[in-house]
């Protein structure tokens, strides 16, 4: 069983696989997006799907810190609902609150990364942390 976990963003979506037994998260890269301009980095995803054998998905929800939606939640909720009709594979959400900031925190304190290079991984690892806390808190 290999679960893909997600982080949605407008411009990049962050992807990040589980180990065969569920138990650990690794993060795998950055695709490149365009809302605007519809380009949602589908054929890659699929890419991915096929290569990981992937049973399942793991999109993070981007929830206010007051714990209500905004739109950023219904972009992530409309990636989910695209991915799993494309895909015909179950789309569960976690709460990702505070996900990017952990990241950026454990880059700046545990590797001491510089801004420009952060900004080249945060995703991936936001994407990490987001599976690593659902295969936490469900296996």
């Amino acid at each position: 069983m290999r679960i893909m976990g997600l982080d949605v963003g407008s411009k990049t979506v962050g992807v990040a696989v589980s180990d065969p037994l569920g138990f650990t998260a690794q993060g795998l890269e950055i695709i490149q997006i365009d809302e605007d301009k519809k380009e949602f980095g589908l054929e890659r995803l699929a890419e991915l799907v096929a290569q990981y054998k992937v049973d399942r998905f793991v999109v993070g929800l981007p929830k206010n810190m007051n714990n209500t939606s905004g739109p950023r939640v219904e972009a992530s909720q409309a990636y989910g609902t695209m991915i799993a009709e494309k895909f015909g594979l179950p789309v569960e959400y976690q709460d990702e609150r505070l996900t990017t900031v952990a990241a950026e925190r454990m880059l700046i304190e545990q590797a001491d990364v510089s801004r420009s290079k952060r900004k080249k991984v945060i995703d991936k690892l936001a994407a990490q942390l987001i599976l690593q806390n659902y295969l936490d808190r469900n296996f």
